[in-house]
């Protein structure tokens, strides 16, 4: 089997350049690099092209969102796997494609297999040696994981509506009703930088719950749908309750532009079973 790696960059020249070093000492090295300049400026682009000839470029003049650009890169992929990472994130093991590859020759039902990350967003990870056992989960992080393209172009895949955010739960879903396993393994780790450029914690924060109420409205049957898709708004309003009152007084900013995606969202409902989202819920 072989293996593409895609990357979606908004304008983080140096993280992309270390990150695209790690890859170059890949052994074996992966069947493409395909890289996404999402909203990058002209400078960035030309930058791009001349540091990596041998990269697939797509360039996106007005930003689509990661989410677009990660979903136009797993259909223009050559590979039969597709390895996500953000541009501050690698894989630290060099024969990582040799340890992946087996997973899915071994395993036709596995539709997503992603790692552990040592993150500068959680200073502790940077020293541990022991992430746990391999078990099935309901998520995974684009930052760190390998998809099967057949079973991606199968399934609608990643909602390019998200923008950022949330893709990967509603991946998730998708590929538990159709029988698909998301799996987690320490086969590997991902050595995650996680930038603070261009992150703004509430603006993710309102696309994370806007996107989480859309996928309840597109994929949870009814009348199921109305009690989870009530219980997200809650517990995403507490979430900013404990944030403060700065964050919880901006918290309906998000509800106007979920209410106002509804019409869109039940163009495009494609509800699983409800046993199916239990299921799916249920993992960790």
């Amino acid at each position: 089997m072989t293996l593409s790696v895609m990357i979606s960059t908004r304008g983080r020249i140096d993280d992309l350049r270390r990150t695209c070093r790690a890859l170059l000492q890949f052994n074996p090295p992966p069947l493409e690099v395909l890289i996404t300049m999402d909203g990058c400026t002209g400078d960035v682009v030309e930058a791009v092209k001349a540091e990596l000839p041998e990269a697939r470029l797509f360039v996106h003049p007005i930003g689509l969102g990661s989410v677009a650009s990660r979903d136009r890169m797993i259909r223009e992929a050559r590979g039969d796997l597709v390895l996500a990472l953000d541009d501050d994130s690698y894989p630290e093991q060099l024969d990582c494609i040799a340890r992946i590859v087996p997973f899915f020759e071994q395993q036709p039902q596995l539709a997503v297999l992603h790692f552990p990350q040592r993150t500068d967003e959680y200073p502790q990870t940077l020293a541990q040696t022991k992430f746990g056992s391999e078990h099935l989960t309901r998520s995974f992080a684009n930052s760190g994981a390998v998809l099967r393209r057949s079973t991606y172009l199968q399934l609608p895949g990643f909602e390019s509506r998200f923008f950022h955010m949330y893709e990967e739960p509603d991946y998730a879903l998708q590929c538990v009703a159709a029988g698909y396993d998301v799996v987690f393994s320490p086969v590997i780790t991902i050595r995650h930088h996680y930038s603070g450029q261009a992150r703004n914690e509430i603006r993710i924060h309102h696309r994370h719950a806007r996107n989480e109420f859309w996928s309840t409205v597109m994929r949870c049957p009814f009348p199921f749908a109305i009690g989870v898709a009530a219980w997200r708004v809650f517990s995403q309003f507490r979430y900013a309750c404990k944030r403060g009152w700065s964050w919880a007084i901006r918290e309906p900013a998000w509800w106007w532009q979920a209410l106002a995606g509804i019409p869109n969202c039940l163009r495009r409902r494609r509800p699983v079973s409800w046993g199916s989202y239990k299921r799916w819920l249920a993992l960790p």
